[in-house]
């Protein structure tokens, strides 16, 4: 037997100042971003540059979800990288998270030539039903250095590699680098399978950053918001959520889904 699951990766983009100025503050646009995730009818929901406020308004709009998110304490509270999931169908098994860096259990911490201190969050989670267990991962690699990107897509294939290879997978991130970067090499190379390459086919879909004016953004930057799955899990369908209201976006990224079948596992 098997069972279907739908993921959505979203890059909400932080809250900070000047996108109020430009009428895309997160004031302006917690309502779309819920409406839009809501709409996609997600399982799981992995958000990336996300402040604690806007954590809080996340779980108030979507009251049907519990979550986790280990805080970047640079600047507060900050879950930047935090995953939400359905209540009523999944029992949380255990969750944590490390730094992206080479001293992966120092909070903040940086190595290489990454700008920022980068980590990831993971939750292991049990279907009530079939009691099917998997795990997701969600991170953000660093938007400037070529060799951080790298090495942070090692930390996450070493980490997947701990577990068992019948075990579902799955790792969402703003990678911040398209798929003919070497970082996307390193995790393909790892056991990571692209959702979307696996569903479409190897051609780049066109931007998933497009700085709040979507279509209009013409800058070559490509795919660089990812679903990633490994172990028994098939891609089924893959989206580059485009949605907006009023030519208004809930993001200057898209968002993107992955519908996949599982296993039922023995």
């Amino acid at each position: 037997m098997s069972y279907t699951l739908k993921i959505i990766c979203c890059n909400i983009r932080v809250d900070v100042q000047v996108d109020a100025k430009a009428g895309d503050g997160w004031a302006d646009r917690k309502g779309m971003c819920v409406e839009v995730m809501y709409g996609q009818h997600p399982d799981v929901i992995c958000v990336q540059e996300c402040k604690g406020n806007q954590y809080e308004d996340l779980k108030r709009g979507l009251p049907t979800f519990d979550g986790y998110g280990l805080s970047n304490t640079l600047t507060g509270y900050n879950p930047s990288n935090a995953i939400l999931y359905l209540r009523s169908r999944f029992e949380l098994i255990t969750a944590g998270g490390h730094w992206l860096s080479e001293t992966p259990h120092v909070a903040n911490s940086k190595s290489w030539d990454s700008s920022l201190p980068r980590f990831v969050n993971w939750v292991h989670l049990r279907d009530r039903e079939s009691g099917r267990e998997f795990r997701v991962w969600n991170g953000h690699f660093d938007h400037i250095g070529q060799k951080a990107r790298e090495e942070q897509a090692r930390l996450i294939v070493e980490g997947a590699k701990a577990f068992p290879d019948d075990l579902p997978q799955f790792f969402t991130a703003d990678c911040n680098a398209d798929a003919k970067n070497p970082a996307i090499a390193v995790l393909k190379e790892g056991g990571w399978i692209d959702t979307y390459t696996a569903v479409h086919g190897p051609d780049d879909p066109g931007n998933t950053f497009h700085g709040f004016i979507g279509p209009k953004h013409v800058t070559k930057v490509g795919k660089i918001d990812f679903v990633f799955c490994r172990g028994p899990v098939k891609p089924k369908a893959a989206e580059i959520i485009r949605d907006c209201r009023n030519g208004r976006y809930p993001s200057d990224h898209y968002f993107v889904s992955a519908e996949v079948e599982l296993d039922q596992g023995s």
